[in-house]
């Protein structure tokens, strides 16, 4: 299929659907495959979305979802990671002012608004830069929301960590979204790092939907891990009888895998049958971490229980007593239905037992009771 250059209304009607439709948009090569729905920007494969509708929508459904100072440190961190193609197209020039003049040409072309360098002082290593009419400040605007370009800034940022060598942040100190003429923004090197700020979030009990899915998956995980090598040992002990003493002190300890799923809050999934050495092991190592770790909260998750007897059952209500007289509040979680029916055939005293249905909610109930927020950001012009 040959490559037809048309403009506006000169395209025939049948061509229009047939052909490769490719045009020069100042220094980017543009080209529309017809027939597989594609576009190519400068040889890249491209998207063509609306500002307003529809990457306002995506933009917003993110910040939502993760809360406005991780969804633009989350920018941020795109904005440097994505610099590797533009940096490759500076080093094409004699200096990184003409090469930067280059690449603003070709961003201008796909609809990044207006980039300048304000000022570049190589000794002390401080860049300033503006974008007008950026992608950022324009489904902002349509939101009435000034959140700030991170991914901008990120660009920048990452331009000049390969330009002074350096890891370097950008600091936005105009905003186009609440009036300002351009976006505009300083960076130098610094010690501050993504990886740094969300860890500060993270400090000041900021928590979001977002990181307790985390923490939950990564204490799946672990218990998955657990499991699995459980399951090879004692296989292993079958097969070899001379590392029978070896394997049993190791399992011992994995079946008692104690986790720390948050600061000041740790859990226990408790599988098969408890019996009286069993508990004895589980009550001790339980109340050292309780102790160790300064623990307020302590989630027995009874999901791998199927089965209850009465010795079992009282060794469980033991182990949390002993909990609780450490100033540790006790929750027990996911207990199975045909177990909660036999303890209530056994009479088990619950009173004062406090339960749920499963891990999740387990871990929500201690991060509400110790005060940890997980903040609903509201869409607001005072927010960046």
């Amino acid at each position: 299929m040959t490559g037809v250059l048309f403009s506006g209304s000169q395209v025939p009607d049948q061509q229009k659907h047939d052909s490769i439709v490719a045009c020069e948009v100042g220094d980017v090569s543009v080209s529309f495959d017809m027939r597989k729905g594609m576009l190519s920007c400068g040889g890249n494969p491209s998207v063509i979305m609306w500002t307003e509708t529809t990457v306002a929508g995506l933009m917003l459904g993110l910040s939502r979802m993760v809360g406005v100072e991780r969804f633009n440190l989350a920018l941020q961190s795109g904005g440097r990671d994505s610099v590797d193609g533009d940096w490759a197209h500076i080093e094409t020039f004699a200096s990184f002012e003409e090469g930067f003049a280059s690449l603003a040409r070709i961003a201008a072309a796909a609809g990044w608004g207006i980039w300048e360098i304000v000022s570049l002082d190589r000794e002390a290593e401080v860049g300033r830069f503006r974008c007008k009419n950026g992608w950022e400040a324009s489904y902002q605007r349509t939101l009435s929301a000034c959140w700030g370009s991170g991914m901008m800034g990120g660009k920048f940022a990452g331009l000049c960590a390969r330009l002074f060598g350096k890891n370097c942040w950008a600091q936005q100190v105009m905003f186009q979204a609440r009036g300002d003429e351009a976006d505009e923004f300083i960076v130098r090197p610094s010690d501050r790092t993504i990886e740094g700020d969300l860890e500060r979030l993270l400090a000041a009990d900021a928590a979001t939907r977002a990181d307790l899915a985390v923490a939950l998956e990564r204490l799946r995980q672990e218990v998955e891990e657990r499991r699995v090598t459980e399951d090879a040992l004692r296989r292993t002990e079958k097969e070899n009888a001379f590392l029978i003493e070896q394997q049993a002190r190791t399992i011992a300890a994995l079946s008692t895998p104690i986790i720390q799923i948050w600061e000041g809050i740790l859990t226990l999934p408790i599988v098969g049958q408890v019996s009286a050495a069993r508990a004895t092991t589980i009550m001790q190592a339980l109340l050292q971490e309780i102790v160790q770790r300064g623990a307020h909260y302590a989630i027995l998750d009874l999901t791998g229980v199927d089965t209850l007897d009465a010795e079992t059952a009282d060794h469980l209500l033991r182990i949390v007593r002993a909990a609780e007289l450490l100033g540790a509040r006790a929750i027990v979680s996911g207990i199975r239905p045909k177990v909660a029916q036999t303890m209530v055939e056994l009479g088990v005293d619950l009173s004062g037992l406090t339960t749920v249905a499963d891990l999740e909610e387990g871990l929500k109930g201690a991060l509400r009771s110790m005060g940890v927020r997980a903040p609903k950001p509201s869409v607001s012009s005072s927010q960046r």
